[in-house]
């Protein structure tokens, strides 16, 4: 691993609360100076709490994961589309309530085009 990553120990969430809870439960959860690495989304979550959260968490040097459920990820896909950074890496993952869709998935679309599938 280079240098230049080897600070990136951190996974950070944005999900609703079950999938928050359940992350933070298996030990994800980190909290220094009152920097969180979670958010949790619920139905009244404005779209630009999503955003900003998404952006600090893409910007933040210490993260090398960020999960977020596919169904925020739709509130906020012109974000997720445009961002093509290999670290963080940006996984969406289903939540109870809301299925995984693999057309939706930026990462998987992406890969689709690499090679020549899309």
């Amino acid at each position: 691993m280079t240098t230049q990553y080897k600070d990136r120990t951190l996974i950070a969430t944005i999900g609703d609360e079950d999938t928050v809870t359940g992350l933070l439960l298996a030990g994800t959860g980190h909290l220094e100076r009152g920097k969180k690495n979670f958010v949790v989304v619920d139905s009244k979550t404005p779209q630009s709490t999503i955003e900003a959260a998404f952006a600090e968490f893409t910007e933040r040097s210490d993260i090398a994961i960020l999960l977020i459920n596919q169904h925020v990820a739709d509130q906020i896909r012109p974000l997720v589309e445009k961002y093509t950074q290999a670290f963080p890496a940006l996984l969406e993952i289903p939540s109870k309530d809301h299925p995984y869709d693999p057309s939706k998935d930026s990462v998987l679309k992406a890969v689709r085009k690499l090679f020549g599938d899309a």
